[in-house]
């Protein structure tokens, strides 16, 4: 059985600690009901098989029948709630505390750096304002940003982009940006990224009050389309992303940081087909 933290699935973990025993000897699923409590010889089984869940009395009488104590017993308790959320912001934070437990055992998390970078704006947009600004203070870079941000918070995300590799202090308040990307390879990114693309679409919402249309361009256009021509759409926005991508690097002397939104969404439900005839 591998690190307990490196699990994203309780049930996972559950399951390497079941072969494990095992392999070990005559351990049956009656025997683990057995050690965590449960009348039922088939209860850990059917939890392990994506059949049933664990109660929150349940997880500790796991934990316990795994001998998890100290900060595994904690983790194991946050994993739970992780797999077992209802909605993005709560597993959001059983995340975070995963993260936070580990962190204070020294230990790493998988995927724990890219949720951290991507968990909020402040980290891809201080990566492109340093870069402009070399040698200015935290506090001069935290005036530069139109959302709040305070100069610790400024020096923080610095610290932490530096820790991971994809910033390189030179000198004092001089920093570079380093070829090194981020990427996650559980479903924790698509969880951190649709709460990032829910701050740029706020953001979005509210450029269009507080900018003059010369600094920003907001359009859209509604239409009817079948799933073929929406695939088809799809395509061009990945390659005009890309392209703009392109155009941005040639920039000779960057001084402003902006966001681009591409957002298609659908507006109605699908229709009946018409018959013909």
């Amino acid at each position: 059985m591998k690190a307990l933290t490196e699990y994203r699935d309780y049930r996972c973990c559950m399951q390497d600690f079941y072969d494990d025993r095992k392999k070990a000897g005559s351990f049956t699923w009656r025997e683990f009901a057995r050690l965590a409590g449960f009348t039922s010889p088939t209860y850990l089984k059917l939890v392990c098989e994506g059949k049933s869940s664990l109660s929150e009395i349940g997880v500790e009488k796991v934990a316990a029948a795994m001998n998890l104590g100290g900060f595994e017993h904690a983790y194991f308790r946050n994993l739970v709630r992780y797999n077992q959320a209802k909605d993005d912001e709560t597993k959001k934070k059983a995340f975070a505390s995963m993260k936070d437990i580990a962190k204070a055992n020294k230990i790493r998390v998988v995927d724990g750096d890219a949720f951290t970078y991507f968990e909020s704006w402040k980290n891809p947009v201080l990566r492109e304002l340093v870069a402009m600004m070399p040698g200015a203070t935290p506090e001069a870079i935290a005036e530069m940003c139109w959302q709040p941000i305070t100069p610790y918070e400024v020096r923080k995300s610095l610290d932490f982009m530096v820790s991971v590799g994809i910033l390189q202090r030179k000198s004092r308040n001089v920093y570079v940006q380093t070829d090194k990307a981020l990427v996650g390879n559980s479903d924790v990114m698509p969880l951190v990224l649709r709460s990032m693309h829910r701050e740029m679409a706020g953001f979005a919402q509210k450029s269009i009050d507080e900018f003059d249309p010369k600094d920003r361009d907001i359009s859209g256009v509604t239409m009817g389309i079948d799933h073929e021509a929406y695939e088809q759409i799809v395509r061009e926005l990945e390659s005009c992303r890309r392209k703009i991508v392109a155009i941005a690097n040639m920039s000779k002397e960057p001084n402003q940081v902006y966001r681009l939104n591409l957002q298609m969404f659908p507006l109605s439900k699908i229709t009946q087909q018409k018959k013909e005839g």
